[in-house]
């Protein structure tokens, strides 16, 4: 059986002093406990950044406002077949609160090998290393 394909957004969400937003997936989602970039899928009828700055509101309480396209790839899981658009953003309101996520942290990319991720996140860890001259 193929797996389920769908397109799928998630918020490069930056500081000033190099840190950038992770979130930790909730126990009893699909890859619970891993983190993640936040962000989720693009429903129907949604551009991209319209379906990042809902998911971000529903799952932080903060309106994002994106800037651009960090890095697309696809990645197959067992479950689901995914197009990932990460995006870099900026928080335009709000503080992020969990509504979703059981944990968000604000890390250095030096920080990204001590943390479990999403397996799909991989290469956009390796380039943002690589951008941070890691």
């Amino acid at each position: 059986m193929e797996a389920v394909k769908r397109d799928v957004v998630a918020a490069l969400v930056r500081r000033d002093d190099g840190r950038f937003m992770v979130c930790r997936r909730p126990e009893y989602k699909a890859r619970g406990g891993l983190f993640e970039f936040p962000g989720g899928k693009v429903e129907e009828g949604e551009t991209r950044s319209q379906a990042l700055i809902r998911e971000c509101r529903e799952e932080l309480a903060v309106t994002v406002r994106p800037l651009g396209v960090y890095m697309e790839l696809d990645h197959v899981y067992p479950d689901i077949s995914i197009h990932l658009v990460l995006m870099d953003c900026v928080i335009a309101e709000g503080e992020p609160r969990l509504l979703e996520h059981s944990e968000l942290r604000w890390i250095l990319p030096e920080e990204v090998d001590g943390l479990e991720f999403c397996p799909a996140d991989a290469d956009i860890l390796k380039k943002i290393k690589e951008d941070a001259g890691i």
